[in-house]
């Protein structure tokens, strides 16, 4: 197996100092001891709840071929006799590695942004860009300021393509990591209500997601969503930071990317759509209408990076949901099966449509029930009371009639919900999981939605646990 990055390069580009015998080369990049693998280079960042100096030790019983640690936490480490590369900042050091790796890249690079679809339109541009070379992308969500330059430093110098993550919410936060990836293709996905209790309105937002052109190569090419009631104020930033390719992708007449045919169902959705001056049928294996406007996004890119596009939208076929991002399961009850759509991993008001739509819009079986198990949208400020009651409007225009809240936001929604929608509201998850578990029946679709933080999937996890998933999740056939 080849090396990502040979010992000599790693010093030069970081401007270390060596200790010790190096190994030839390194075979992967971790700032986790846990998921550390042999062979890799261990680098010693310092967060804010821990130290990984604390954990150089548990690195090297994992295997790990270098350490990459700071000069002032050197005398700690003096008894390890592991190699090192000593620098002044761990941090910086990563950020030096990963500007390296791009330098010396031949891909084309592309680059995601907006206030909901990240991952998701991450995922699917892996996955379809798979089905026409070497893919690099993030693991996870690592759009911050460690997960971009870690996502940047992990890219191999001979994948065809690689796919960035890049998230904030404050402003300045995007503007210093996209200037690392130097995308030939930024997306935006949307703007919307999130993290709006750090901006005044989603003018703000938008103008701090717009921070994402300022790193564009020359000649590179801005995708926005012609649909989004921002669009003409994105593609003002866009031409104001010298962007001279900006184009649309939705459903809109103007779009350059465009949505022709839409026939959604409850574990697929068929498209047709205008690409690239010819119409592209595809059938899309993750359901949602939110996905498919993802997937416009995507087919574009797909374009703009001289991708096939025939083998690409053949790709689509095959993409599932992510966990935590509207991944199905079917849970054995004792007298038949139960649908869980895991939605669990992130909130916001627009992403709180989509998944109350991808409900609806599922069957149920027998006597089932649609139920909606709705925890807190996070970092929404002084706004956040008014937009978890404008919920309500949202589950009364569809056919869930019982609803399970948690969490102390989503009290302002238990307040209005009218009587005919069967309302149960407790403090929390823990509170809610005993309650869930007991009325769950044969034949229920149930959806579980809320910020990370609240800790919803933890009532995913109680579902696995009591009707055990059967052995294929609901994907495509």
């Amino acid at each position: 197996m080849s090396s990502l990055w040979s010992s000599e390069a790693l010093v030069d580009a970081m401007g270390g100092r060596p200790i010790g015998p190096m190994p030839e080369g390194i075979s992967g990049i971790s700032i986790d001891s846990r998921s550390l693998q042999p062979g890799d280079a261990f680098f010693a960042i310092k967060g804010e709840a821990m130290d990984g100096h604390d954990f150089a030790t548990a690195a090297v019983k994992a295997g790990a071929g270098v350490l990459v640690v700071a000069e002032g936490k050197l005398p700690s480490l003096g008894r390890l006799t592991a190699p090192m590369i000593v620098v002044q900042d761990v941090l910086a050091a990563l950020e030096k590695l990963g500007i390296a790796a791009r330098a010396r890249a031949n891909a084309r690079i592309i680059a995601v942004t907006g206030s909901a679809g990240k991952t998701t339109t991450k995922e699917a541009l892996r996955h379809v860009l798979s089905a026409v070379g070497k893919v690099h992308a993030s693991a996870q969500s690592f759009n911050n300021h460690w997960g971009v330059p870690l996502t940047l430093a992990r890219m191999p110098a001979d994948c065809d393509y690689a796919v960035f993550e890049i998230g904030m919410n404050h402003p300045d936060e995007i503007r210093p990591l996209v200037k690392m990836v130097r995308p030939h293709v930024a997306i935006v996905t949307l703007i919307a209500a999130a993290h709006l209790g750090f901006f005044k309105n989603l003018d703000e937002i938008a103008k701090a997601k717009a921070e994402i052109f300022e790193g564009l190569e020359p000649d590179g090419a801005a995708l926005l969503n012609r649909d989004d009631g921002r669009w003409k104020l994105l593609d003002k930033m866009a031409k104001a930071a010298g962007v001279e390719h900006v184009f649309g992708f939705g459903e809109n007449a103007r779009s350059t990317f465009r949505l022709v045919k839409c026939e959604l169902h409850a574990d697929h959705s068929m498209i047709t759509a205008r690409i690239g001056g010819q119409e592209v049928a595809a059938r899309v294996g993750a359901p949602g209408r939110h996905v498919v406007q993802n997937v416009l996004a995507v087919l574009g890119a797909a374009q703009l990076v001289g991708a096939d596009i025939g083998t690409v939208a053949s790709a689509l076929a095959n993409l599932s949901a992510e966990r935590g991002r509207g991944k199905r399961h079917v849970l054995r009850h004792p007298k038949g099966q139960i649908t869980l759509i895991d939605e669990s991993y992130n909130a916001n008001p627009a992403s709180m449509e989509a998944a109350m739509a991808l409900l609806n819009a599922t069957p149920v079986s027998g006597e089932g029930r649609r139920i909606a198990v709705l925890g807190d949208m996070l970092e929404l400020g002084d706004h956040s009371a008014k937009l978890h009651a404008a919920l309500a409007d949202l589950i009364v225009g569809t056919e869930t009639r019982t609803v399970f809240l948690g969490g102390p936001e989503m009290r302002a929604l238990a307040d209005i919900l009218p009587d005919d929608i069967e309302t149960e509201y407790r403090a929390g998850a823990e509170a809610l999981k005993p309650l869930l578990l007991s009325v769950l029946k044969p034949g229920d679709v149930v959806m579980i939605k809320s910020s990370k933080g609240i800790g919803f999937s933890k009532l995913v996890e109680a579902l696995l646990g009591k009707f055990p998933a059967q052995a294929t999740t609901i994907e495509q056939t």
